[in-house]
């Protein structure tokens, strides 16, 4: 057996075809290594076998020489160097199937459909509108190239990984028929073998028995020792064979599991690249798209808002202006106010001048007065010195 089977198609080639069960007294391999232990297996008799095959085999059981110590540690050897051989191969097809990494192939391109974000930060005011939209969607263009790339990626990854499940997977049918074949051939085996051995310890061994009895002779008793020895051997032989067919129906549910796993992982590697790849691409596409549509929505509601804004503010500098305007119109060269003011202030003035007038009257004929009294009062005072 090869150091490392690497369980793919081109091994099955190998097993094209079939075999039909067959049975051989010559040796295929030097005897394996002893088998570990395994569960007894399940009794063993004729009704499985086809007419054809139970002929072969009561055939086969009258060429089998219990007597020969080679054919004894030979039988069925070939069909165990088989099971061992394939149990071999199935091990290895276990022990290298790395569906971990598939499903991290998985795990990654949900990331990746996760991690992509197709929304864009907006940007503020009219201005930044049309000076940043076609930006925004040239880096949204830009991460979904990105994010394309990897998904492309990782598809081409699954669907090289989905294409060798598949060869497996026939691998694998291949390798379920071949383990029927070995544990039909063992079966056969062991069916061959006990019929003779109840042959020989129902006719030879007895009739040995009674030579020796008979004559006496140490030889014959030899003989019959040495037959029943060889018996011993024989049936230890065949439990042998029952252990190793007992691996051979281990292997069936084996097979399945393994093949069972591979179908698995090949439908949801199918289910991502079928489904899970186009739907993320059609929204993504949908997503630019909208984004176009979000944008061009944006720079029409600015415009929009902006020349409301003007309207608004433009309505309001011609109300006041027209209001400003019809006041002034309506207006007189003098308001009346001013004239009642200036009415006002004039009789003020003159009631002013009148009161300043009456006090200067009164100030003066009282000045008057005192003129009088000082001028009299200067004369007597002359006219006293005179005297």
């Amino acid at each position: 057996m090869d150091e490392k089977i690497t369980p793919k198609l081109d091994l099955a080639a190998e097993w094209k075809d079939t075999p039909a069960p067959s049975l051989t007294l010559e040796p295929l391999a030097p005897e394996p290594a002893k088998q570990p232990e395994a569960v007894q297996p399940a009794g063993l008799d004729e009704s499985s076998l086809t007419p054809e095959e139970a002929k072969t085999v009561a055939e086969f059981a009258q060429k089998i020489d219990i007597t020969d110590s080679a054919v004894v540690l030979q039988y069925g050897s070939a069909s165990q160097k088989k099971v061992a051989d394939f149990s071999g191969s199935a091990l290895e097809q276990v022990r290298t199937k790395d569906l971990g990494e598939v499903g991290n192939m998985i795990t990654d391109l949900i990331g990746q459909l996760k991690g992509f974000d197709a929304t864009a930060e907006k940007p503020k005011g009219i201005m930044g509108l049309f000076k940043k939209a076609e930006s925004q969607i040239e880096e949204l263009k830009s991460k979904y190239s990105k994010a394309e790339t990897n998904v492309n990626r990782i598809e081409a990854m699954l669907d090289s990984h989905q294409v060798q499940l598949m060869k497996d997977m026939s691998m694998l049918d291949k390798m379920y028929d071949m383990n029927l074949v070995y544990f039909k051939e063992l079966s056969m085996y062991i069916l061959a073998g006990k019929q003779k051995l109840e042959q020989v310890r129902a006719n030879e061994l007895p009739a040995l028995t009674a030579k020796a009895r008979a004559s006496g002779l140490p030889e014959d008793a030899q003989a019959a020792n040495d037959l029943e020895n060889m018996c011993i051997r024989f049936e230890k032989k065949l439990y042998d064979l029952e252990l190793t067919r007992n691996i051979s129906i281990q292997m069936a549910p084996q097979i399945r599991l393994v093949q069972n796993n591979d179908a698995m992982m090949a439908e949801k590697i199918q289910s991502s690249i079928v489904n899970t790849i186009p739907l993320w691409k059609s929204q993504m596409v949908l997503a630019l798209g909208m984004a176009n549509s979000q944008q061009a929505m944006e720079a029409q509601r600015a415009v929009t808002d902006m020349t409301n804004e003007l309207l608004r503010k433009n309505a309001e500098t011609l109300k006041m202006g027209t209001i400003a305007a019809t006041k002034e119109s309506e207006r007189g060269i003098v308001d009346i106010e001013t004239l009642q003011q200036t009415n006002r202030n004039l009789i003020e003035t003159l009631d002013e001048v009148a009161r300043i007038q009456q006090e200067g009257r009164e100030k003066r004929q009282a000045a008057q007065q005192e003129l009088g009294r000082i001028e009299g009062e200067l004369k007597a005072k002359l006219l006293e010195l005179r005297n």
